[in-house]
């Protein structure tokens, strides 16, 4: 590989041109898309072919976070305990105690 392709595919400057080339697609479509016609209530909250209501359902993501923080401390886990060399062992075994710990915890609240 040349140090061409190998300073292009890095991941600062791969970066970079991901972000140049969505400039550049957002300004052509903005510049290519229908503009729309200012109206009264175009802005306004609408659902369920109602024009008007009143939010009464107040979302609470108590119940949630259990959930997720159960996932992330699984996925962690595994990516830490499967990306592991074979001859470095007290590391996972570490880390695989830290998230026991963390799953107790959260599963005494």
């Amino acid at each position: 590989m040349s140090m061409g392709s190998f300073l292009i595919l890095s991941p600062p400057i791969a970066f970079l041109i991901f972000i140049i080339v969505g400039l550049g697609l957002s300004i052509v479509a903005s510049r290519i898309s229908a503009v729309g016609t200012e109206s009264e209530g175009k802005y306004k909250a609408y659902a369920c072919g109602q024009s008007s209501f009143n939010n009464l359902v107040r979302p609470d993501y108590r119940q949630f976070f259990p959930v997720a923080y159960f996932f992330t401390i699984m996925h962690v886990l595994v990516l830490v305990v499967a990306t592991v060399p074979t001859d470095a062992l007290t590391l996972p075994l570490l880390y695989v105690a830290v998230g026991v710990l963390a799953l107790v915890i959260l599963f005494r609240r």
